[in-house]
């Protein structure tokens, strides 16, 4: 199944965080703090008008809660606005 996001927005799948620590601890569900970090699966038509620096396969960081999660044939998708990409990591 093919989604293309629609306004300025951007499909992404979000950065599994880790299980456990470096020296081996397991972390509980409860206690991990969520990255708001991903990687660009999709991005919308509108994007493509203006010179923009986010393209399929980025990483990024982003910001705020007013984004759409869902899940598709089991992997978790995060649709969000344009304006909450806060960062491109390279």
């Amino acid at each position: 199944m093919k989604i293309i996001p629609l306004g300025k927005r951007v499909l992404i799948q979000p950065v599994k965080e880790e299980e456990k620590t470096a020296g081996g601890i397991y972390i509980p569900e409860t206690a991990k703090e969520k990255k708001k970090q991903g990687i660009v699966v999709e991005t919308s038509t509108s994007m493509d008008e203006k010179e923009c620096p986010i393209k399929k396969g980025d990483t990024i960081l982003y910001s705020g809660y007013s984004f759409e999660e869902m899940d598709i044939d089991g992997e978790q998708y995060i649709v969000l606005d344009q304006k909450d990409i806060i960062a491109k990591i390279e």
